[in-house]
């Protein structure tokens, strides 16, 4: 018969001692890409680990029970509960943005920082901060959406001084059905745009399995391709003091 346990030993352990940069992400609840995505990007990585919550989002478009899902006050309580993970940077891992408009999602960053007091961003100001940083002003738009969702989008950029030369879509708007979109399903409409002449093509949703392309892509045709889940979290690493991406990812973010 074992013996009854009659001490307890405190053990110690250096819990200042630096650890990696942590990564608060805000994800849509029917989001099954951009978590393994994510991770896949980030590979061997052991200077940073990602921490996600999710919020409620079922659909995409152009009314007003769709627009509900990206309320500011649904952002700021996931903000919350991420806060409690220590982390060093929040991000709504989101591109709703891009047809709100991009003050819609100042607004949630705002919100977010002051409630919590960490940087935050979305997908839709990463998007921005890279156009800004590395001067694309024509965009190729591809995106799983509806027509009417492109157009706005089209509309949002513009006034952001970022032209849309040409778009494609898959006329979806079940959210959860974006991620069943093959990369190579991705190819043939992405060349139509990159033919067209733009600055760089963009990837628009963080459901979409973009990132796998974007090499194949770059290669191909020598001009820039961005993928949104890569792209957050590029904005994310950069907020937090982190590295950049690898090149394969998409050679503008691995500097």
């Amino acid at each position: 018969m074992l013996k009854n346990l009659t001490e307890s030993i405190a053990l110690t352990a250096d819990t200042s001692a630096t650890r990696p940069l942590r990564l608060g992400m805000i994800v849509p609840s029917s989001n099954t890409c951009l978590e393994p995505q994510t991770y896949r990007i980030l590979g061997d990585r052991d200077d940073v680990t990602v921490h996600s919550t999710r919020i409620p989002v079922t659909r995409i478009a152009l009314d007003a029970d769709s627009d509900q899902q990206f309320d500011v006050s649904g952002m700021q309580a996931a903000a919350e509960l991420l806060a409690t993970a220590d982390v060093d940077v929040i991000a709504w891992n989101g591109t709703s943005g891009s047809w709100l408009g991009a003050e819609h999602d100042r607004k949630i960053a705002a919100c977010i920082t002051e409630v919590t007091g960490i940087p935050a961003t979305t997908s839709t100001l990463a998007y921005l901060e890279a156009f800004d940083r590395f001067e694309l002003q024509r965009i190729g738009l591809l995106t799983p959406y509806t027509p009417d969702v492109n157009l706005q989008i089209a509309s949002s950029y513009a006034s952001c001084g970022v032209q849309v030369t040409g778009s494609r879509h898959f006329d979806l708007s079940d959210n959860e059905s974006f991620a069943r979109v093959q990369p190579r399903d991705l190819l043939e409409g992405s060349r139509q745009l990159l033919a067209m002449d733009p600055d760089a093509l963009i990837f628009l949703c963080t459901n979409l399995y973009g990132a796998p392309a974007v090499e194949q892509l770059e290669a191909e045709s020598g001009r820039p391709v961005l993928d949104s889940v890569a792209v957050t979290l590029w904005h994310a690493l950069m907020l937090a003091g982190g590295a950049p991406l690898d090149a394969r990812w998409g050679r503008l973010l691995s500097s």
